[in-house]
């Protein structure tokens, strides 16, 4: 993720830090197997933000940066993340091969499990080496990333807020894994218990904060997204009253907002499928998703509020900043302009 940093020292350590971090990705994702170090070393360079490796160094700052713990939880929680990412993608039915153009690039299931799996093994490896607190604190993350897949595939239940009930799935596939990030990088730096709590929570709400804008920059139900179940929300509401039949509520909804969600949730290669995301992306309800996003990103600077004032603070609720703006990043809808309109309007 991108960070200004201004502090010359922080700056330095932290370049350092991530150089770190790269060198034991790819010295954890060595194997024997050609494939497997293909397919494993390849994703690490193509890996994106680093997000969690930087939240680990960053957390390190207020103990001992230095401690020979650092380096290998930023390590483990990178391999927990690209895992998971292997999996996510069987899920979707987007296991794609990294760097892999045209008909040949879809990996089988199967490889792609193997892959993560591959990964998760790499993580624990090293993780054995930080200490049997480091392996509960990895192991529970791990249980809520889970249990958060699970919510997302059994999907709300009956009567349940859809919105709310993906914020809670957000919250263990998404905030589990960077608010261990945060408590990682504290515990073995040797911080102060307070500061280990907090930077769990800010992890954890920092998380969910960029997970919101991604799904701004890319709000299609493919699966489960904030803009689309808000749209939801609207189509089923409308003002009806709670006790109508549920096709007379969605009846008064707005029909150009119940046209989109219908095409939004049908086939990508639907005809008018690419037409309806350009919608979304216009949409009002896009500005109650960046109203969340933003609520997010207030409550990880928030957890930050019991820590000394210092580079690594500040750093730390600059990157609440840099999530905000990308969520901002998204043109709202101009005045006047030809967009499906809210229901509410």
């Amino acid at each position: 993720m991108q960070l200004t940093v201004r502090d010359r020292a922080l700056a330095d350590g932290l370049r350092a830090g991530q150089a770190a971090v790269d060198e034991g990705l790819l010295k954890a994702t060595k194997s024997d197997v050609p494939f497997i170090n293909e397919a494993a070393r390849e994703l690490t360079r193509t890996a994106g933000r680093r997000l969690r490796p930087l939240l680990v160094l960053l957390a390190a700052r207020f103990g001992d940066p230095g401690a020979p713990g650092v380096v290998p939880a930023a390590v483990v929680v990178e391999l927990t993340h690209l895992a998971t990412h292997y999996h996510d993608g069987v899920r979707d039915e987007t296991a794609v091969r990294p760097g892999a153009r045209g008909p040949d690039a879809n990996w089988d299931n199967t490889v792609a499990v193997l892959i993560g799996d591959f990964l998760f093994a790499r993580a624990s490896h090293i993780l054995a080496d930080l200490g049997p607190q480091a392996v509960r604190l990895q192991a529970e993350a791990f249980r809520r990333q889970v249990t958060g897949q699970i919510l997302e595939t059994a999907g709300p239940r009956d009567g349940r807020d859809p919105v709310e009930h993906h914020l809670e799935v957000l919250a263990g596939r998404t905030g589990a894994l960077t608010a261990v990030s945060g408590r990682l990088g504290a515990l073995v730096s040797g911080a102060d218990p307070s500061a280990v709590d907090a930077l769990a929570r800010y992890g954890e709400r920092l998380g969910m904060a960029s997970h919101l804008a991604d799904e701004l920059a890319t709000p299609t139900a493919r699966r489960p997204t904030l803009p689309v179940l808000l749209l939801l929300a609207e189509r089923v509401g409308a003002g009806a009253p709670e006790r109508m039949d549920p096709e007379d509520r969605a009846g008064r909804a707005d029909l150009a907002d119940r046209e989109l969600y219908e095409l939004l949730t049908g086939p990508a290669d639907r005809p008018g499928y690419a037409e309806a995301v350009a919608r979304l992306r216009t949409h009002p309800v896009l500005d109650r998703a960046r109203e969340e996003t933003a609520r997010q990103a207030d409550a990880a600077r928030a957890a930050l509020s019991t820590l000394p004032d210092c580079p690594a603070r500040a750093a730390l609720e600059s990157l609440c900043e840099t999530v905000v703006r990308r969520a901002d990043a998204v043109p709202p809808p101009e005045p006047g302009a030809p967009t499906a309109p809210s229901s509410s309007g």
